[in-house]
């Protein structure tokens, strides 16, 4: 079954080095960052169908994370390939769209 990960500075280089991973940068007084985890739960098991880990990092935990990957506002979704930035999104985004960036 597929799960979430909670992703720190002391984990996340060695997690995203290999593979796709969809990494939703947030943090918990964030109304839409909320609305985008209820969607990433929802949609996991389409996202796991592509292949890809799902992650969320805590911007108010994890501050250096989002100053190294320029994250200025929340929620943010970052796309890895093999540890490499592939994509972003900035704001809400459905399943569909995750899915379609996946592929």
């Amino acid at each position: 079954m597929a799960e979430i990960r909670h992703l720190t500075s002391a984990d996340f280089q060695e997690s995203v080095a290999q593979g796709t991973w969809l990494v939703d940068f947030w943090a918990t007084w964030c109304a839409p960052c909320r609305m985008q985890g209820k969607i990433l739960d929802e949609g996991l098991e389409a996202l796991a169908a592509t292949g890809a880990n799902v992650a969320k990092v805590n911007v108010d935990e994890q501050a250096t994370l989002a100053m190294r990957f320029n994250v200025l506002s929340i929620p943010t979704i970052l796309i890895f390939k093999d540890g490499q930035k592939v994509q972003e999104f900035v704001g809400v985004q459905q399943i569909s769209t995750l899915v379609n960036a996946l592929k």
